[in-house]
């Protein structure tokens, strides 16, 4: 039979309290088990304890071990057996990468992603200019195209570049480009108001027609194919994006940001 989870000291918390404190204690109780079956204390195929036995090892409610459980079942970490119980799963070992929303809503985090991009998107735009169609080109051009007409609303911008992002990833007639673009979606392409907030509107204007000389760039280049030239554009374009969010950083004093 598995060890039950270690027993820290304290007794069972009751129900009112557990219910007082019901979501920070199921997330840190999702935070034990989830670290346990990364580590390997709990190994994949390893048979859970029962709800009792973690509930009285981690002072809970049975109610705090369900929904720790629901949760963890849910990210496919376990699987419960009729009549068996509740089993790590034989590919818990397996992370599928995230990256949430609440984890951009910071100006840090938005650089951090733009680095990122910096290497995938580089040779994203060679690719595509050395695997291009003449279908691909009609797509690209038709989604510069889209985001200058919505230049004035910076919501729907954003989502206009995230389109221009995906119409060069199909272009690299490579599907991971793709599914990779798509899975950042929005993600992809900071809006602009992180960079320019309530600026006036003429700012915002001078900002959208800069991104478009840039995106101009690219396009035309793939459209040459010339891929050394599709590479420059896109790291300079990510490298403009990349050293406007990092000085507007500094100044506000975050770390990372350029001194």
């Amino acid at each position: 039979m598995t060890s039950p989870v270690p027993v820290p000291a304290g007794g069972v918390t009751g129900p009112d309290e557990a219910s007082a404190r019901g979501t920070s204690l199921t997330d840190d109780l999702f935070a034990k088990l989830e670290a346990r079956i990364r580590s390997r204390q709990l190994p994949p195929g390893s048979r859970l304890p029962s709800q009792k036995e973690i509930a009285l090892s981690e002072s809970v409610s049975r109610t705090v071990v369900r929904e720790a459980v629901a949760r963890l079942t849910a990210q496919g970490l376990l699987v419960s057996r009729q009549g068996s119980g509740v089993y790590v799963a034989e590919n818990a070992d397996y992370r599928a990468f995230q990256i949430t929303r609440s984890e951009l809503n910071e100006l840090a985090d938005v650089i951090k992603l733009l680095e990122m991009r910096l290497g995938v998107e580089t040779e994203m735009a060679g690719l595509a200019a050395a695997r291009r169609t003449t279908a691909d080109i009609g797509e690209i051009q038709q989604a510069l195209h889209h985001m200058v007409a919505v230049g004035d609303d910076p919501v729907a911008a954003a989502q206009a570049d995230r389109d221009f992002h995906l119409a060069i990833a199909r272009a690299t007639q490579n599907e991971y480009y793709v599914r990779f673009v798509d899975f950042l979606g929005v993600r992809l392409v900071p809006s602009r108001n992180v960079y320019l907030g309530d600026r006036p509107a003429e700012a915002h204007r001078e900002y959208a027609a800069k991104v478009l000389a840039e995106h101009e760039a690219i396009v035309d280049a793939i459209v040459r194919m010339d891929s050394p030239r599709a590479r420059e554009a896109a790291r300079q374009h990510m490298h403009e994006s990349l050293t406007r969010h990092s000085t507007l950083g500094a100044r506000l004093g975050l770390p990372g940001g350029s001194g």
